[in-house]
């Protein structure tokens, strides 16, 4: 507002009252704001719900893959206190606690993959890893190869034509051929462009030879494990990006971490991880069913709220251009 002249400066603080004046609210982005969506991903996003749509009508089972990460000291912020312990030599005299132990560990951390379906978690899937950094992003600690390692032994465990669903990290999405980018050299381009049959004139440019790369990165951008499944007869379905709530798997994390916080009292990495496999065993089939519906119904809810965007969408734009004609009236026109 500052950088228009037509406008009075305001200093943010003024702005603020001013908005709340005005009955606004500064509130977290949710899944509400449908209308501030990138256009990739509504598409991606119908495009995930058809098919699965389709692959349930199809009686196809569906898996859904997921990771997640578990501290060592990992513990509730509550306990019990004797509050009449008065001086620091009354907890040996009274045979008392002051409280919960402090972890001495918080930095250690488990990650854990696994997979399940409305039948449960897979038995003998869990993958469990010993961080190596203390970083809050996860992520980077699989890589391909591990990752990899560890599907290729999950797969005959998944029953037939089955569908798997996972999220897009880096280390599920490890492509089969490298794809030419700017980054390349042009020589090397050329060579890859050739190597696919293409005929390249010499007067071509770098921009120019990659445009004609893109117009074949359908048939040849591939991931390692997409054709592992197709192998194996299974099908992996890619879910929309910044769409956690679609994947029930994470209500079943939810839950192990839940089981992890309330029973650990030594703060142990390896009491950690027997706490980790324990609450593994302990969801059942039952609450996977359930989370599973729970899913269900946040795709329904997201179904709908697509074709309420646009028609809320075409109303604003009907208000500020004052064009409210029908579909009828185009007719009769």
């Amino acid at each position: 507002m500052n950088e228009d002249e037509k406008l009075p400066n305001f200093s943010r603080s003024s702005l603020r009252r001013i908005l709340k004046h005005l009955n606004y609210e500064y509130l977290k982005k949710n899944r509400n704001s449908a209308l501030i969506e990138r256009n990739d991903i509504v598409c991606w996003r119908r495009k995930y719900l058809e098919s699965l749509k389709h692959y349930r009508l199809s009686g196809r089972p569906i898996y859904y893959l997921g990771e997640t990460w578990v501290d060592a000291g990992e513990a509730t912020t509550k306990s019990w206190v004797d509050t009449v312990i008065n001086s620091p030599g009354d907890p040996l005299v009274r045979k008392r606690t002051t409280g919960q132990k402090e972890p001495s560990c918080k930095g250690k951390r488990l990650i854990a993959l696994h997979i399940g379906s409305a039948d449960g978690f897979v038995p003998g899937g869990l993958l469990s890893i010993e961080s190596k950094k203390n970083t809050l992003d996860y992520h980077d600690e699989l890589n391909g190869d591990t990752f990899y390692d560890w599907f290729i032994k999950i797969l005959p465990s998944l029953k037939e034509n089955a569908i798997i669903v996972i999220d897009n990290t880096s280390y599920n999405s490890v492509k089969k051929y490298p794809f030419p980018t700017m980054a390349w050299n042009k020589q090397k381009i050329i060579d890859w462009l050739e190597n696919k049959g293409e005929i390249i004139q010499p007067s071509l440019i770098k921009p120019q030879l990659l445009e004609i790369a893109n117009e074949l990165k359908p048939l040849h951008d591939k991931y390692v494990i997409d054709e592992v499944a197709r192998d194996h007869n299974k099908i992996v379905l890619r879910l929309p990006p910044y769409h956690s709530e679609l994947n029930p798997i994470e209500i079943a994390w939810s839950w192990v971490k839940h089981h992890v916080l309330m029973n650990n009292t030594t703060f142990k990495l390896e009491d950690v991880l027997n706490l980790l496999k324990d609450a593994v065993e302990h969801v059942t089939s039952e609450m996977w069913t359930n989370f599973v519906d729970h899913v269900m119904k946040e795709e329904d809810k997201f179904w709908k709220i697509d074709h309420l965007s646009d028609e809320i969408f075409d109303a604003e734009i009907g208000e500020h251009t004052g064009d409210i004609s029908s579909d009828s009236d185009d007719e009769n026109f």
